[in-house]
């Protein structure tokens, strides 16, 4: 188990690299184990890998779905180099440890030890591991555009960072880029340009007080929205035709995407209606569902009961979950690791966990398969 953790990590799954040499790594280990599986791969170095442990049938399948990559480790220094896969002090460090390699370890384990037992099973058992969890989820949307090869679902788990929280809901993805658009001049001659960053100023300052219309939720409160990057402008002597921001809206379930959209078009019309020079438009970045799992479902239920936990949670993060809720079935987040620790400098996972999570793994397949 720490050795496939620590081949995962060294991987190197970023963006830029894809995520073809984790497959590889995983369909190695499952075929050390004698389980078939099969490696989507395009583009070069995006991959998906799927594997299928069959059983007699009489039992709604469980899905687990992984994602393969991981974040960048940023400009910050790391104590250990980080994709190394350092271990220490009981804890394996490196980028992916928590988000979410161990997980990944701790299933695809899990799923080897039930197998060599001779468990009979009455399901099969699915697993899966994406591309592009982290950035527009395309391994997740090319998986469910196959899927009516898939047999009926009792559930899927997703072994993502909870620290061992049962997760039945969290907030969605709605990322915009706003553009406003000008005239470009001389530098000495601003008063024959357009700046389209003294128009992106107007948008800014009308954000300043804008609030999405939407319910607070039960469990996950508000929706938030932040504006986290901006650009304009090619040189300092060169009034700028063009002005970006990227904003970062959490959506709660129900919350109408477009309702925001017109929202801003709303805002966009006043301003030119005060400038007519004014010109900005508004795009979709990325999107993604908020997730409700019904906690009193029979699905939630058993869950819990399988691993001893009585309370589930709701977390304010995104996960590939509500893409893989469109195949009706329940979808709950599960898995070893601090979320606290991801996306950050100096990720890490304590071992024992990974091993925890292996024996709850194993219980979970007992309990809905067998």
């Amino acid at each position: 188990m720490k050795k496939l953790l620590s081949k995962l990590i060294q991987a190197q799954t970023t963006a830029d690299k894809g995520e073809l040499a984790a497959a590889e790594i995983i369909s190695a280990e499952l075929g050390r184990l004698a389980i078939e599986s099969r490696i989507d791969n395009w583009d070069g170095t995006r991959a998906n890998v799927t594997a299928q442990v069959k059983s007699s049938g009489h039992k709604g399948a469980l899905l687990f779905a992984c994602h393969l990559d991981v974040v960048p480790p940023g400009a910050e220094s790391w104590k250990h180099p980080a994709f190394a896969a350092v271990e220490k002090d009981g804890r394996i460090y490196g980028r992916g440890s928590t988000d979410m390699k161990g997980g990944i370890a701790a299933i695809v384990t899990a799923i080897g030890q039930i197998v060599e037992s001779g468990t009979k099973l009455q399901g099969d058992i699915i697993l899966f591991a994406a591309a592009g969890e982290e950035t527009d989820s395309c391994g997740a949307k090319r998986f469910i555009r196959g899927s009516d090869r898939l047999p009926e679902l009792a559930g899927v788990v997703l072994p993502e960072p909870t620290d061992f929280d049962i997760i039945t809901a969290h907030r969605g993805i709605l990322w915009l880029k706003v553009a406003t658009f000008g005239k470009t001049a001389h530098g000495s001659t601003p008063q024959l340009g357009i700046n389209a960053i003294s128009s992106m100023r107007s948008v800014l300052n009308e954000l300043e007080n804008f609030k999405i219309r939407f319910e607070p939720h039960e469990l996950l409160g508000e929706c938030s929205m932040s504006i986290n990057t901006i650009s304009g402008g090619e040189a300092i002597n060169v009034v700028p035709d063009k002005c970006d921001i990227s904003i970062d809206i959490r959506t709660l379930p129900a919350q109408n995407h477009q309702d925001t959209i017109a929202d801003f078009e709303k805002i966009f019309a006043k301003l030119k209606q005060n400038n007519p020079q004014f010109k900005a438009e508004v795009s979709i970045v990325r999107e993604v569902g908020a997730l409700e799992t019904d906690s009193g479902c029979d699905f939630v239920r058993d869950f819990c009961s399988a691993v001893d936990i009585t309370e589930t949670c709701a977390v304010g993060f995104t996960t590939d979950g509500p893409h893989f809720a469109s195949l009706g079935a329940p979808v709950v987040i599960f898995g070893p690791g601090n979320p606290q620790l991801a996306h950050k400098p100096n990720e890490y996972i304590d071992i024992s966990d990974v091993e925890k999570a292996v024996e709850y793994y194993k219980n979970i397949i007992s309990k809905f398969l067998t």
